[in-house]
């Protein structure tokens, strides 16, 4: 997809799952931004991983008091939240992506990713436009 692509993929989402007016907190709004803006850059790790800053930021400032949930992760702010199950399941799965690529278990062994950069680079570009769904999703949800 084109730049421009991108840009009216991210643009019907909005006119799709926005019905009425949100408000977003700023620790939402910033990183959900650069997610739109990285996923039409083309810089797809980095727009999944703002897509799940975001959503968890979200989460944070929607369901939870910050003197009880500091130290709460990202999967269990989406278990405590109201959202519906399909979107879980999607959250977790966002989840678990991000979560292969921030915690690496043994980084000095990349031989999988020299010898398939091309799955990598077309697992990520797939998964980054699922990614921007689900945030949306997420963040339009009430």
């Amino acid at each position: 997809m084109t730049t421009d692509e991108r840009w009216k993929y991210i643009l019907k989402l909005a006119d799709e799952l926005l019905k009425r007016g949100v408000i977003l907190s700023e620790w939402t709004t910033f990183p959900a931004k650069d997610a739109e803006a990285t996923y039409c850059l083309g810089a797809n790790l980095s727009s999944i991983l703002a897509c799940q800053a975001a959503i968890e930021k979200h989460l944070r400032y929607e369901y939870c008091d910050p003197k009880e949930c500091n130290s709460w992760g990202f999967s269990h702010l989406i278990a405590i939240s109201s959202l519906d199950d399909e979107i879980k399941a999607d959250l977790h799965e966002l989840r678990r992506f991000g979560n292969k690529w921030i915690h690496v278990k043994n980084p000095p062994h990349d031989e999988y990713s020299l010898k398939r950069p091309t799955f990598y680079e077309t697992e990520s570009e797939d998964f980054a436009k699922i990614s921007i769904k689900t945030m949306l999703r997420a963040i339009y949800y009430d």
